[in-house]
């Protein structure tokens, strides 16, 4: 009898020890329980959370939305008590008013300076002309000077007339260069306008965008989470009001180095959801990370000191989320989720051509 119990306990045991190395087979997929399938608990639901801050100083004048509120591109968020940007605003017109108006001067005046050009360019040709008619009785006179037909009186006056023309000629071409000269300054200095027009206009579009940024509106379309912005409250450039999450979401799952091997872009994915009691939603592979996750980790552990002990690293891979699942929109960045891919399933789309 004793001897028919030691051979059941031998059995037991003997059972129990290949149950056990059958578990620890199946637990660590080793052959004969190897599979296509790699499957990562190490997964979780991302977003682009997008932090809303204002540009300049003020204090809020109006919160516009409340918590976890759906919102639309270009809808108000929360405004600033605009009334000093809105002065400023004016300030700037003003002077660029004043300044437009002395450039305007400046134009008229170079029409005054040419109209003036044109005046002693007629001055000149008149006195020219002048010139010539008193030089042409000078030149009649002083042979008949030399004869003794002409008196000596006559003979002055001709000289003293030529002389006089020669004269009102020089001061008529003086008076052309000086003309010349103003419209060269007035030209010059409108460059000078035309400069300080333009920094009041940049000064105007500057006090426009203060304006507008006192009206913080959302970028795009979304749901926010908790609006950190009170009336009264005092804020300045760079302050968190609140969070806006975009619609837009995706899956990253970070993968043993080991699970890597068949994986490529395309390929469908399945991963369920802990918060939708492990519902299963469905997805493709969109890229791999270019390096493992520990070498985006601020302290680096160095392998070269001490002693080393072998440990897979975690690759991420970004999934996309096939659209038109119902469940899909109950879906949040940070919730943790269970991603399973077959690697010898084929790539879909133009991944599929890719892979080629």
């Amino acid at each position: 009898m004793s001897k028919f119990f030691r051979s059941t306990a031998t059995l037991i045991a003997a059972f129990i020890g290949i149950a056990g190395v059958v578990l620890v087979l199946y637990a660590w997929r080793l052959p004969p329980f190897g599979s296509s399938v790699q499957t990562t608990d190490n997964a979780y639901v991302r977003g682009q959370l997008t932090v809303i801050a204002p540009q300049l100083a003020g204090y809020v004048a109006e919160v516009a939305v409340q918590d976890f509120q759906h919102v639309k591109a270009g809808q108000l968020l929360v405004k600033i008590d605009d009334r000093i940007f809105a002065q400023k605003l004016e300030q700037a017109k003003a002077t660029l008013a004043s300044q437009q108006a002395a450039l305007a001067n400046s134009e008229q005046k170079e029409r005054s300076d040419r109209a003036r050009i044109e005046s002693s360019q007629a001055q000149v040709e008149s006195a020219r002309a002048v010139r010539t008619a008193a030089e042409a009785n000078w030149n009649r006179i002083a042979p008949l000077l030399e004869r003794g037909i002409a008196t000596q009186s006559q003979a002055d006056q001709a000289r003293s007339a030529l002389d006089q023309a020669t004269a009102a000629l020089h001061q008529a071409e003086a008076a052309l260069t000086v003309s010349q000269q103003d419209l060269a300054a007035t030209l010059v200095s409108r460059q000078s306008l035309e400069a300080v027009v333009q920094g009041a206009q940049a000064a105007v579009r500057l006090a426009e965008i203060d304006l507008q940024n006192t009206r913080i509106t959302a970028p795009q379309d979304g749901q926010l989470g908790e609006v950190g912005a009170r009336l009264g409250q005092y804020v300045s450039a760079g302050t968190q009001l609140l969070t806006l999450v975009p619609e837009r979401i995706w899956v990253v799952a970070n993968f043993k180095e080991t699970q890597l091997p068949g994986m490529k872009p395309g390929q469908p994915v399945t991963f369920t959801v802990d918060a939708l009691e492990h519902a299963a939603l469905t997805g493709h592979i969109e890229r791999f990370s270019p390096a493992a996750g520990s070498e985006f980790s601020v302290i680096r552990t160095d392998n070269a000191t001490g002693n080393f002990t072998k440990v897979a690293q975690r690759v991420p891979v970004r999934i996309s989320i096939d659209p038109g699942q119902a469940l899909s929109e109950r879906l949040v960045p940070g919730m943790s989720v269970v991603v399973s891919v077959d690697t010898n399933a084929q790539p879909s789309g133009d991944n599929a051509i890719a892979n080629r």
